[in-house]
């Protein structure tokens, strides 16, 4: 192979799920890209680990830490997909920024990440008088709740309006939980069937209401946007990146 030199390598964990499935499928379309190493539950990463670039891990949170640690022993690029992360992780992972090029996002999709950046600009232009609510509907399937993508939306309204969000999401409501605050932020996560994933910011006033919604109906999305970090990733020095950050939103 003439061009082998250009061949980004990537190994895929995770690589039975929908996800990893999703992977190894539109990886196929990138030419520039090689599937060297596929690997799920009871394979060992450590064993073949040499015959990548860049790892793409879209596992289970509870894996992320371990393989982060092996990927900066050995100076592999990581793209992380998986979220539910625990704070222990969280740090565990970050600590390891000044090793090896992380892109680490809640979602690799492209019309996600314009819909984090609207979420910002929207807030910024309506400023405090709005009501401020995420809803995101899943899967069956899926494990964790609110998803990594709807804190992100969260996130990015708290930091706008100088809040840690923390101190100010509401889960749901119920029972007499009083009138809503203006500092509030609420969230509510909706699950059933095979919806891959749907996520709408609303903005609400008396007398009008903003809404900005994103859904996909295909994972080929997320597939793809995490490919070309991975692409992106290999090219970079160690830090923490995002895919605002791959695609030039920032």
């Amino acid at each position: 192979m003439r061009h082998a030199h250009v061949m980004t390598r990537i190994a895929i964990t995770g690589s039975k799920g929908r996800m990893g499935q999703a992977l190894i499928n539109c990886a196929a379309k990138f030419p520039e890209l090689q599937v060297t190493v596929q690997i799920d539950k009871g394979d060992d990463l450590t064993a073949v680990i040499e015959k990548c670039d860049v790892v793409i891990d879209f596992s289970f949170h509870d894996t992320t830490a371990g393989f982060a640690e092996l990927c900066a022993k050995h100076k592999k690029a990581l793209v992380i997909g998986t979220t539910g992360h625990s704070e222990a992780d969280k740090s565990a992972i970050t600590n390891l920024q000044s090793a090896i090029p992380i892109v680490w996002s809640s979602n690799y999709s492209t019309g996600v990440n314009t819909l984090f950046w609207l979420t910002r600009k929207a807030a910024e232009i309506l400023g405090p008088a709005f009501d401020l609510e995420v809803v995101e509907m899943h899967h069956r399937l899926k494990k964790d709740a609110p998803s990594g993508t709807a804190k992100s939306l969260a996130e990015i309204l708290a930091s706008v309006r100088k809040q840690q969000l923390e101190e100010v999401v509401r889960h749901g409501r119920e029972g007499i939980v009083g009138e809503r605050t203006s500092t509030e932020i609420g969230m509510h996560a909706i699950r059933g069937g095979d919806v891959v994933g749907d996520h709408t910011v609303i903005f609400a006033n008396n007398g009008e209401r903003l809404e900005l919604t994103h859904k996909a109906s295909s994972r080929d999305t997320f597939a793809n946007g995490a490919l070309r970090a991975a692409l992106w990733v290999a090219k970079q020095k160690p830090g923490i990146y995002n895919m605002q950050d791959v695609l030039g939103l920032k």
